[in-house]
């Protein structure tokens, strides 16, 4: 069947041009009221309403939990998934935005009642899918394909794409032939790109419990102490990198965040805790930085004389976020054409890391992931002149705040154009 050129795509996407004053109101009433993961009842509702007004959408809910899945069968041709997510996280705003976040919720986890936040842009990414819906529905006459929508809980956590997977998620909507997806991040809005290759790097979080005996401060002699085993463990670890890691070649971070232990100066605990967060972009390095931290942790607790060996556990994990290079130059060309020169097919890594593409490696599926800038024109010019843009509000920032209109406009025109770059022309 025959495909559209990047030329075509950019004429459909004129042709079918949105007033974006819905959009926006639906982007400022999801960030006022956003959810924490895996408890997004309120805007998954709010965004299959929206879903089930486009006529002939399927649309499924409580996959996985909150999540949602919708299918638009529009004849012969590929299968295209565009994804987006709907968590919010445990943050109060401090934008000062006139739709700024007030939202307190309670989290499940523990019980305890906190502030929430849209700091990391999904509000945007769910306003811009639907956008993004709406045009290549008005234009089905122009195309032949399927559209699979997801909008994915819990991204934050790393588990809400393999919720959605166990929960029979393929056994819903047909299996895509490619999935796509993006993210708004810190840089000036209206630019965006893109790499083949590794993407975004693999996170593994690690909670790490030493048990000792414990004692009156006097009489350390008659203890095991387990503040001083997880601190020596705490600077042991710091050698991964810098002694075990060829870091010419390879990128590691092993980064201990949080470290509890005890509640009084006269008391040596029973027990001490530490929590710490792996990232590495190759999954052998992973591997070796993995063995390595449970060689030490437990070398510690033997070395120390531990009633019983530390307990590891892994309470979050993201995989490596890579771009299929064969799908990834297809919507490289496609972008690059329409979207010269605020397209960059040679993005940087990134760090920071994702779960999208567990709905494509569960099944098999190529996936391609994207960057999308939404800082304001001015803020990042004049950061870029007085060489402060690292003082630029980022993701997971009590004060980030996208550039509503600039960043919609690339984030819904970068996903017709990717999908229209797998579906079939049919005039």
């Amino acid at each position: 069947m025959p495909e559209f050129t990047p030329t075509e795509i950019g004429d459909l996407i004129r042709h079918h041009e949105v007033d974006f004053a819905p959009y926006e109101e639906l982007y400022k009433h999801l960030h006022a009221y956003p959810e924490l993961s895996h408890q997004e009842y309120k805007t998954a509702a709010t965004i299959a309403a929206r879903l089930r007004r486009v006529p002939g959408l399927e649309v499924f809910e409580n996959i996985g939990g909150t999540g949602i899945a919708a299918v638009f069968r529009n004849g012969d041709g590929k299968t295209v998934l565009l994804r987006s997510e709907l968590d919010g996280l445990p943050i109060k705003e401090q934008t000062n935005l006139p739709y700024a976040s007030k939202n307190v919720v309670r989290d499940e986890t523990d019980g305890v009642e906190k502030p929430t936040m849209h700091a990391c842009g999904h509000d945007m990414h769910m306003a811009c899918l639907i956008a993004a819906i709406d045009i290549l529905v008005s234009a089905k006459s122009e195309w032949s394909g399927t559209l699979v929508i997801i909008y994915q809980p819990a991204e934050e956590l790393g588990n809400g794409a393999i919720r959605m997977v166990n929960d029979g998620l393929y056994d819903k909507v047909p299996k895509p032939d490619v999935l796509l997806g993006q993210h708004i991040l810190p840089q000036r809005a209206g630019r965006f790109g893109m790499r083949s290759g590794t993407v975004m790097a693999a996170s593994d979080c690690l909670k790490v419990t030493f048990t000792g005996r414990g004692g009156h401060a006097s009489m350390p002699h008659r203890t095991i102490d387990p503040i001083v085993m997880a601190a020596s463990t705490v600077v042991r670890l710091q050698t991964i990198v810098s002694r075990e890691i060829n870091v010419s070649q390879e990128f590691a971070v092993v980064t201990v965040g949080s470290f509890n232990a005890g509640n009084a100066a006269n008391i040596i605990p029973e027990q001490a805790e530490i929590q710490l967060n792996v990232r590495t972009t190759d999954e052998n390095t992973r591997k070796r930085v993995l063995s390595s931290i449970d060689r030490i942790i437990k070398a510690e607790g033997e070395a120390s004389g531990a009633i019983q060996a530390p307990q590891i556990e892994t309470t979050l994990q993201f995989p490596l976020t890579i771009n299929d290079p064969t799908v990834t130059q297809k919507v490289q060309q496609t972008f690059g054409s329409l979207f010269s020169p605020d397209f960059t097919a040679e993005w940087p890594r990134s760090n920071a890391s994702e779960d999208f593409t567990v709905l494509g490696t569960s099944i098999g599926r190529p996936c391609c992931f994207w960057f999308v800038g939404c800082t304001a024109a001015e803020i990042w010019e004049e950061a870029e002149e007085n060489g402060t843009l690292s003082d630029i509000p980022g993701n997971h920032s009590a004060f980030f705040a996208p550039d509503v209109l600039r960043t919609m406009q690339i984030g819904m025109s970068s996903l017709v154009a990717g999908a229209l770059s797998f579906l079939s022309k049919t005039q």
